[in-house]
């Protein structure tokens, strides 16, 4: 066999495996965190949605967290002018990842808004883990995990909504670790020097800090002006 067949073979292994990392990441991260729309569904049910208006928030809305906004605050009596402001100031940080995406995705046409639909905590968390390996993994790595996580969060929700009498009190199941435990997946190995495990500290005791006093979701905002301040630093 010839020198180029030998490093043309290296080469699809490299590639071969670079995306099955690419797709184990994707996969686990989707899984995990779709799951957690079975809690989502239940909770919408409970909180007097019926299972197609559950279904529709999953589909059209699609941010975990605005998403728990809009049921809690209706579940508690809001007005919808209310439930739609307050899921809307937890969804700018979508708009936030937008920007980072943008250059490195590339899209036009119908695909931006496809895009757009799919840019959520995870794609963009998985994406940007991708970096080291090449801007096809980081693009594969954002839609296998967007689509993925669409898919299962949507599966999940009408699983929730339908069996929401039947699973009885959601919290006893232990769903609500997933997320963060999908997202220390995501940030762990990104934290390589002093200065990263700094500001994660840091925005760990904001977040924790402001718990008791701030609304639920703000307290993660909030301690994006940790990072913010660190990047301005001369």
């Amino acid at each position: 066999m010839s020198s180029p067949d030998i490093g043309y073979l290296r080469q699809n292994r490299r590639v071969s495996k670079v995306a099955s990392t690419t797709l184990r990441d994707s996969f686990s991260v989707s899984l995990t965190v779709g799951a957690y729309g079975v809690a989502f569904g239940a909770a919408a049910v409970a909180n007097g949605f019926s299972v197609a208006q559950s279904c529709l928030l999953s589909l059209l809305t699609f941010s975990g967290a605005s998403q728990f906004a809009v049921v809690g605050v209706m579940g508690a009596g809001g007005n919808p002018i209310s439930a739609i402001a307050t899921a809307s100031l937890l969804g700018v940080r979508n708009g936030l990842y937008g920007v980072i995406m943008a250059p490195r995705l590339k899209v036009r046409g119908i695909k931006r808004i496809i895009a757009a639909q799919i840019t959520i905590d995870e794609s963009t968390g998985v994406a940007l883990n991708q970096e080291s390996r090449g801007e096809d993994a980081m693009r594969h790595g954002f839609y296998l995990t967007g689509f993925g996580v669409f898919i299962f969060w949507n599966l999940f929700t009408l699983a929730g909504a339908l069996g929401a009498q039947a699973m009885g009190d959601i919290r006893a199941w232990g769903l609500d670790a997933a997320v963060p435990a999908a997202f220390l997946g995501l940030v762990w190995p990104r934290l390589i020097t002093k200065r990263d495990r700094i500001i994660a500290i840091s925005a760990v005791a904001l977040a924790l800090a402001l718990t008791p006093i701030l609304p639920a979701g703000l307290p993660i905002i909030a301690t994006a002006f940790i990072a913010i301040a660190v990047g301005l630093r001369p």
